[in-house]
C-alpha cells in the first residue's frame, strides 16, 4: 500500500509539473441556446424536507434552474482543448509502428500462423497470440453473438476494429491479456458494438490487463451485463475522433486502475447498477478536451465491507482531478448521487463542467449518503473554466470541499436544495466569478474562515437563521471581506471584518432587475422569486443601486442571472446605508458538515 501511495504521489506530482497551456482560449458554449428559451421556475419539489436548515427557502429561475444533461452522440467535439497529456511518449499511437496487419472475420473465424502470429479458434472464440513478434496489427471485422477475441503476448500490438460486432454471452467480448500496451483503433467511418452476457466472472467487456490507448475516428459501444463496461489493470487514453458509447446495468461504465486521460474525443456513459460509477479510477483523472456525457441512475447502498452507505457518481477519482479543458455533462439521478467524488485534491483550470443531482439523501444502518454536484476530499482549487452545479433533492449540497477552497478566476454558479459551496476549511474567493444560492440554507458557507478579495460575488441563502455568506463565528473564525464585487441577499455573518465598506439596501424584490455601478463598471443581477431578508452589497468604490432597470448588451453570467458592463436604462434610485453584518440582528450559525 505504501509503495502505491508513493507511486501515485511522485505521478502527482510529475503531472501538476507539466501543467499544460490550452492551446485554444474558446469555445462553442453547449448551453448557448438555453439563452434564448422561455425562463421557466425551477420545480422546487414540495415533498422534501429541509430538516435541520432555516426556515425559509429561495428559488429563482432561468437557465441555471432548468438546463439539461443527455446523452450526446453527435461528433462535433469542442474546439476548445489543452495540449494531450501521455504518461509515457510510449503511448502516442504516432510514435509507434505497427506494419504487420493480421486481419480476423469474427463471422468466419479461421485458424492460422501468419507473421509471428497463431491465431487459433474454437466456435466463434478467437485467441491470437503474437509472442515475442513486433509491430503486429490485429484487424477486425465481421459479426458474431456467440464468440469473443482475446489477445496473448510479449509485445505492445494494435487492434484495429474495422466494422466488427462481438457478442458473448459468458465472458469478455474483447479480452486484451497480453499486459503491453493495447492500442485500439476505431477505423474511420465504421460502427462497433462489444457486448458480454449476464454471467460469467470477467472483469469488463472490454478487457485489457495493459495500458489501454483510444485512437481513430470511428464509433464503439460496449455494454457491459455483468461487471464494468470498460475496465484497464492500467490506465486509459482518449484521444480526439473517438466515438464512444458506455453501457453498464451491473457495475461501472469504466474502470481503470492507473488512471483515465481523456485528451479529446466524445465519451457517453450511462450506468444503472446502484452506487455504481460512470468513470471509476484508483488513479488520477485528466481532462484535456472532448466532450464527456455521464449519466448514473442507481440509488445508494450500503456496503456491508466498508461499513458505510455508499451513493453512485458520475466520476469518481481516488487520486486526484485536473480539469483543463473540455466538457463535462453530468447527471446523478438516485439518492445518495454525485457528480463528482474525488478523494484527493481537485483543480480546475478551464473547460466547461455541467452537474444534475436529483437524488436526495440515502440512509442506511445509521450511515448516510447524501448527494453532492462537487465533492472533494483534500483542497479544492478553481482557476478558470465554466462550472454550474444543480441540486434538488433533500439535503444535496452543490460544492463541498473537506479542505480548503480556493477561486481565482472561472465562473462558478451553484444552485442547490442545501449549502450551495461549502468549505470544512477556509475558503478564499480573489477572482472570477462566483454564484451560490441555497434553497434551504447557506449560499456560500466556510467552517473555516472565509476571505474575499476580488471577483464578483452573488450569494443568497434561504432566510433566517442562514445567511448569504456565513463563516465559522463559533469556532472562532471569521469572514474578512477585503476586495471584490459583492451582492448577498440575506446578508453576511455577524462578526465580519469588513475592510471594504458594505451596504445595506433600503428595500428589495423577487424577480427584479438592479444594476450595481462602482466606478467605471456596473453589474446587473435579477434577484431570485425567494430568498432571506436583506439585500447586502460591496465594490472597490462607493457604489449606487437601481431597481427595475432594462440591461443590454454585456458579458452574461450563471445563465443570464448576471451581467457585467451592460448597458442600463431605466429604473429607480435604491438607498442604501452602511452595514456592518448580521441578517436583521440575527447571524447565522456555521453550515453543518454532512
Amino acid at each position: 500500500m505504501h509503495n502505491i501511495r508513493m507511486k501515485r504521489m511522485m505521478f502527482f506530482m510529475m503531472l501538476m509539473a507539466s501543467l499544460v497551456v490550452l492551446t485554444c482560449c474558446s469555445a462553442e458554449d453547449p448551453l448557448s441556446d438555453f439563452y434564448n428559451d422561455p425562463q421557466e421556475e425551477w420545480n422546487q419539489g414540495g415533498s422534501q424536507v429541509p430538516g435541520n436548515n432555516g426556515s425559509g427557502s429561495s428559488a429563482t429561475t432561468g437557465v441555471l434552474a432548468t438546463f439539461a444533461v443527455n446523452p450526446d452522440q453527435t461528433t462535433a467535439e469542442p474546439t476548445a482543448a489543452a495540449s494531450e497529456y501521455f504518461p509515457e511518449d510510449e503511448d502516442a499511437l504516432e510514435n509507434n509502428d505497427f506494419k504487420t496487419e493480421v486481419s480476423i472475420d469474427l463471422t468466419n473465424p479461421v485458424a492460422k500462423s501468419e507473421s509471428g502470429v497463431e491465431v487459433t479458434v474454437k466456435g466463434g472464440h478467437v485467441t491470437a497470440n503474437h509472442g515475442s513478434a513486433k509491430g503486429i496489427c490485429y484487424v477486425l471485422s465481421g459479426t458474431t453473438t456467440n464468440g469473443s477475441f482475446t489477445v496473448v503476448g510479449d509485445k505492445k500490438y494494435e487492434v484495429k476494429l474495422n466494422g466488427v460486432s462481438i457478442t458473448n454471452p459468458d465472458s469478455a467480448a474483447l479480452n486484451l491479456l497480453s499486459g503491453k500496451r493495447a492500442y485500439v483503433v476505431l477505423a474511420e467511418g465504421t460502427d462497433n458494438t462489444l457486448a458480454d452476457g449476464a454471467g460469467g466472472s470477467q472483469k469488463g467487456a472490454l478487457y485489457c490487463k495493459g495500458k489501454l490507448l483510444f485512437n481513430g475516428k470511428g464509433s464503439l459501444s460496449v455494454t457491459g451485463n455483468t461487471n464494468n463496461a470498460i475496465h484497464s489493470a492500467d490506465y486509459i487514453v482518449f484521444r480526439k475522433g473517438n466515438n464512444i458509447s458506455v453501457k453498464s446495468t451491473a457495475n461501472h461504465g469504466i474502470k481503470a486502475n492507473d488512471g483515465v486521460f481523456i485528451n479529446g474525443g466524445i465519451l457517453n456513459v450511462e450506468v444503472t447498477a446502484a452506487a455504481a460509477k460512470g468513470i471509476n479510477c484508483e488513479g488520477h483523472i485528466v481532462v484535456n478536451g472532448g466532450r464527456t456525457t455521464v449519466i448514473t441512475t442507481g440509488d445508494g447502498i450500503y456496503d456491508t465491507d466498508d461499513r458505510e452507505a455508499k451513493g453512485a457518481a458520475c466520476i469518481k477519482a481516488d487520486s486526484t482531478l485536473t480539469v483543463n479543458a473540455g466538457t463535462l455533462m453530468l447527471k446523478s439521478t438516485g439518492s445518495g448521487g454525485k457528480g463528482i467524488n474525488v478523494d484527493m485534491e481537485a483543480y480546475f483550470n478551464g473547460g466547461e463542467v455541467y452537474i444534475i443531482t436529483e437524488g436526495g439523501q440515502f440512509r442506511s444502518n445509521n450511515d448516510t449518503s447524501s448527494p453532492k454536484g462537487i465533492k472533494v476530499d483534500g483542497n479544492l482549487t478553481i482557476s478558470g473554466g465554466t462550472i454550474w452545479v444543480r441540486t434538488s433533492g433533500n439535503n444535496g449540497e452543490g460544492i463541498e470541499t473537506k479542505g480548503k477552497l480556493t477561486i481565482t478566476g472561472g465562473e462558478v454558479a451553484s444552485y442547490a436544495y442545501d449549502d450551495a459551496i461549502n468549505s470544512k476549511d477556509d475558503m478564499t474567493i480573489s477572482g472570477g466569478y462566483v454564484y451560490a444560492q441555497g434553497k434551504a440554507n447557506d449560499g456560500l458557507d466556510a467552517n473555516g474562515n472565509c476571505y474575499i478579495k476580488g471577483g464578483i460575488v452573488y450569494a443568497i441563502c434561504s432566510g433566517s437563521p442562514e445567511v448569504a455568506i456565513d463563516a465559522n463565528t463559533e469556532g472562532g473564525k471569521k469572514l474578512y471581506l477585503t476586495g471584490g464585487t459583492i451582492v448577498a441577499v440575506g446578508g453576511l455573518e455577524n462578526g465580519s471584518q469588513l475592510t471594504q465598506a458594505c451596504y445595506l439596501a433600503s428595500q428589495w424584490s423577487t424577480n427584479a432587475w438592479y444594476t450595481l455601478s462602482y466606478g467605471n463598471s456596473s453589474f446587473s443581477f435579477q434577484t431570485p422569486s425567494g430568498g432571506g431578508s436583506g439585500l447586502v452589497v460591496s465594490a472597490a468604490s462607493a457604489p449606487s443601486l437601481l431597481k427595475d432597470v432594462s440591461v443590454s448588451g454585456g458579458s452574461k453570467y450563471f445563465g443570464g442571472l448576471g451581467i457585467q458592463d451592460g448597458t442600463v436604462s431605466g429604473g429607480s434610485s435604491v438607498s442604501l446605508t452602511s452595514y456592518t453584518g448580521g441578517n436583521g440582528g440575527m447571524g447565522g450559525g456555521p453550515g453543518g458538515w454532512r
